[in-house]
């Protein structure tokens, strides 16, 4: 009997990307909710076998605009509650630190491009041992402390939580190692706005992602892969 899978999806172009091929190798029939417009699962985030939290350009803070979140949360706290196999890229991530009690909030400056991770030495012990000399693509401004009972698995100079991992059911990436390179060209578009405001020019992610992206996605094929292994052994 094949393996059920959730993706909450925030933006239609922040895809599973790498992920998809992995989930289909790995057997799991996927369905995707796009939040915020879709009824919301709450049920079936419970009761799915993995449970996919994609990324997105709003805080986990704004709740007054996005009322969606305060649900979102709390489902995914009762998930890792249970000890659920549960994924979180980003937003997903962050949404998952909140809902463990962390504090997510703007951070110091926005990380917008491919650049190296520094891992600890539990991530370098852990899947994310993939990308320990590889590029990461960072895209985000905002920023978690670490849970409580999680484990810090790498950093950056502006960010210093850039990963954590709770068990081997839980894992929150606060960088994208699911996005092909050839799928840059939509975020560049969708985030066209929030690049103009960082001074950001689109060029030079393009040269980034030809010279960085296509080992960026090997390595992110390889830390699901073995992120799956663990957390469905």
């Amino acid at each position: 009997m094949s393996q059920r899978c959730l993706v909450l999806r925030h933006l239609a172009f922040e895809g599973l990307g790498v992920l998809a091929a992995q989930l289909h190798a790995g057997g799991f029939v996927t369905r995707i909710c796009e939040v915020g417009v879709d009824p919301f699962p709450a049920e079936e985030i419970q009761s799915c076998d993995l449970l996919v939290v994609l990324g997105g350009p709003i805080g986990v803070y704004e709740t007054e605009a996005y009322p969606f979140l305060i649900e979102e949360m709390a489902a995914i706290g009762a998930r890792l509650a249970a000890r659920k196999p549960t994924l979180g890229v980003c937003l997903g991530a962050q949404l998952m630190a909140a809902a463990l009690g962390a504090r997510v909030a703007p951070g110091p400056a926005k990380e917008i491009g491919y650049a190296p991770l520094t891992l600890t030495d539990e991530g370098r012990a852990s899947p994310l041992a993939a990308l320990e000399r590889e590029m990461a693509l960072h895209w985000h401004g905002d920023a978690f402390d670490l849970p409580e009972g999680a484990r810090r698995l790498a950093f950056t100079d502006v960010c210093p939580n850039q990963a954590f991992s709770i068990g081997s059911y839980a894992l929150g990436l606060q960088f994208h190692a699911e996005v092909e390179p050839s799928a840059l060209e939509a975020w560049l578009i969708g985030h066209a706005v929030e690049l103009g405001k960082a001074g950001i020019d689109p060029r030079d992610l393009r040269v980034q992602a030809a010279r960085h992206g296509a080992a960026t996605a090997e390595a992110g094929r390889k830390l699901f892969r073995a992120w799956f292994e663990g957390a469905f052994a």
